[in-house]
């Protein structure tokens, strides 16, 4: 029964975060990119503070190591992540935006090898790291060549967003914090939340003028909230726990499904075949990256679950 459950968290929270690059396709059209995630995140972080402090024990910032862990979630994870996905988005459809965001899991890895002397970085791993770029110059690079640097800004922005929350992931390892990582993600998307604000009042072609107040305006915003984010974290940190970090990657894979079925069936998108083809790449790439770690827990689940040779 456990499985059967964790496999249907594991599709829900893929729906979730899916049909979240539409809902964000959806909601640009309405309001400016960086003021519209920052509205997300004030909901979500108000959502998010208040179940922390009613689940779990160690969920506020007591030392300094604390509160640095929290800004570095807040600026990397949360802050410069949203905005270049949300400008980004504007660009790109949500499959090939969801795919790009993919490559998250690789660029974490890569990163590791830098900042975590601990890492080692073998040649599989390596071929692994650039089977993850070449996928994506299949998915980013654009059919028409007569306005590249153009065609590839939007692509180059959700990279960038995929590279922040890689890069945050892994300097908050180095950090010597004792906060929960439910408390830790929290507080980084109520501070993040503040940092997005203050970057929308920073940009000049974003004011609250421009915000047209729609029905679906209010229920992308309440989606992405509500459902996408405080919802979607606490079935990630559920699944994190039963089943490990290795198979909770797996949902940057199935998450890419679910956002060009939503933006093919609300926005009449469609995926090419170097976008699908780099997508194929890409997940190869991740699994090269981690066959090390893989194939140590298929060897630990046979030895816990021998099978009946009798």
């Amino acid at each position: 029964m456990s499985t059967i459950r964790d496999g249907g968290l594991f599709l829900l929270l893929s729906f979730l975060w899916g049909t979240s690059f539409m809902a964000i396709k959806l909601g640009v059209e309405f309001m400016p990119p960086v003021l519209f995630a920052a509205v997300r995140y004030d909901i979500a972080g108000i959502l998010m503070l208040g179940y922390v402090a009613a689940t779990t024990g160690e969920w506020r910032p007591r030392s300094r190591a604390d509160w640095l862990t929290v800004l570095v979630g807040a600026t990397l994870i949360i802050a410069l992540y949203n905005a270049f996905l949300f400008i980004g988005q504007q660009g790109v459809t949500s499959g090939v935006g969801a795919i790009l965001i993919g490559m998250n899991p690789i660029l974490a890895t890569g990163f590791s090898r830098v900042l975590l002397p601990q890492e080692q970085f073998g040649g599989i791993e390596t071929v692994g790291l650039l089977f993850g770029f070449l996928g994506v110059g299949l998915v980013a690079f654009p059919e028409s060549t007569s306005s590249l640097a153009a065609d590839l800004i939007a692509p180059a922005f959700v990279l960038s967003a995929a590279g922040c929350v890689a890069f945050g992931s892994v300097a908050i390892q180095r950090i010597d914090s004792d906060i929960g990582t439910e408390g830790m993600v929290a507080w980084s998307t109520a501070v993040g939340a503040l940092l997005l604000h203050v970057m929308s009042a920073g940009r000049p072609a974003e004011s609250v003028a421009d915000v047209t107040v729609t029905p679906v305006a209010i229920v992308s915003v309440v989606y992405l909230a509500v459902f996408a984010s405080a919802v979607g974290y606490v079935i990630y940190f559920e699944l994190l726990d039963r089943l490990g970090a290795i198979e909770i990657n797996l949902v940057s894979y199935s998450v890419p499904v679910f956002a060009t079925l939503s933006g093919w069936l609300v926005l009449d998108e469609s995926l090419d075949t170097a976008a699908i083809a780099g997508f194929v790449v890409i997940f190869v790439g991740f699994l090269l990256l981690k066959q090390g770690l893989i194939r140590d827990r298929l060897s630990a689940g046979r030895e816990t679950n021998p099978t009946d040779r009798s």
